[in-house]
């Protein structure tokens, strides 16, 4: 596993505070696990509402998961004053998720100053183990946000 430095002492809180302002992201009702610099952690309880007919988490859902924990793990790296927006994500969703909880284990490819590639992959969970279902590529936007 690749070791990054953060450049805010604070990541940890400014990444999730930031995605947990996001209406989209209290929706899902996930949380967070570990957060490392360049490494997070998003825990998404399996809930009805967001599965498809037979019971699996929707795809639409894995890949909402799997850009959350990319962007997060991006997010870590950036300095103070400074923000990140998705731009581009590939998912490929490789087994049902049907697991008590899913996992999205993100983390950094590349950063830069300007974009920053990160990856993630998703995985259902439950007493017997983990299972892959989802793997992506997420490409971050970094913005230094205005002063007021």
């Amino acid at each position: 596993m690749q070791t990054w430095e953060a450049t805010n002492p604070d990541f940890a809180r400014t990444v999730r505070e930031a995605v947990l302002s996001m209406p989209a992201a209290r929706h899902l009702g996930f949380g967070f696990g570990a957060i490392t610099p360049g490494h997070v952690e998003i825990v998404q309880p399996h809930r009805p509402e967001l599965t498809q007919h037979n019971g699996f988490l929707q795809g639409g859902v894995l890949g909402s998961l799997a850009d959350f924990a990319a962007g997060s793990a991006a997010g870590t790296l950036l300095q103070p004053g400074w923000v990140n927006m998705t731009i581009d994500y590939t998912v490929k969703i490789l087994a049902p998720a049907k697991g008590a909880t899913v996992l999205a284990r993100g983390r950094v490819v590349n950063p830069g100053a300007l974009l920053t590639v990160a990856a993630a992959d998703v995985f259902s969970v439950d007493p017997g183990g983990e299972i892959l279902c989802a793997t992506a590529l997420v490409t971050m936007r970094n913005v230094k946000l205005a002063k007021s």
